[in-house]
């Protein structure tokens, strides 16, 4: 027997449409070539990211916010190469979410589906900029959650016990 929803319907599955995506922010600093440092250079690439999710004015959308902070540095000497900063952004269209699954899957499922586009434009711009194209490793976005949510409990019982 199916489960219903308290009104004799069958729950709806989760509906998201991907309304728009954009570039609010991008940041390159072409230190290598400042410097005019030649020959071979093996990079060490770090990449940090951060998500924001924020409702909108318009019914059921969503703005999620990718930021994507890549720093690359001379594994030999450790002189910056280049330094990419990028804040991507996507307006979503998201229905039948319960509000208790509303935080994690805003922070999950939304930037899965940007990805792509971020990892994209990360290797044009790092290709343009005159080095190899830097081709982000996928990135898992639910180890990404629960780390947060580990790191502000933390946070929470630091500031909560007595001095």
């Amino acid at each position: 027997m199916a489960e219903t929803n308290g009104n004799g319907q069958a729950p709806q599955p989760p509906k998201m449409s991907i309304l728009a995506q954009f570039i609010r922010d991008l940041s390159f600093e072409n230190i290598l070539s400042q410097k005019g440092v030649s020959g071979e250079v093996q990079p060490d690439v770090q990449v940090q990211v951060n998500l924001d999710a924020k409702k909108r004015t318009a019914e059921n959308q969503y703005e999620v916010v990718m930021k994507l902070k890549v720093e690359s540095k001379a594994k030999s000497t450790g002189d910056m190469l280049f330094l990419l900063e990028l804040d991507y952004a996507g307006v979503f269209s998201i229905e039948n979410v319960p509000e208790d699954q509303l935080h994690p899957f805003l922070l999950i499922e939304c930037p899965r589906m940007l990805f792509p586009f971020v990892r994209r434009i990360v290797s044009d711009v790092s290709r343009d900029g005159g080095f190899p194209p830097l081709n982000l490793e996928t990135i898992d976005f639910l180890a990404l959650y629960r780390n947060e949510i580990a790191r502000r409990q933390a946070a929470q019982q630091d500031t909560q016990a007595p001095a």
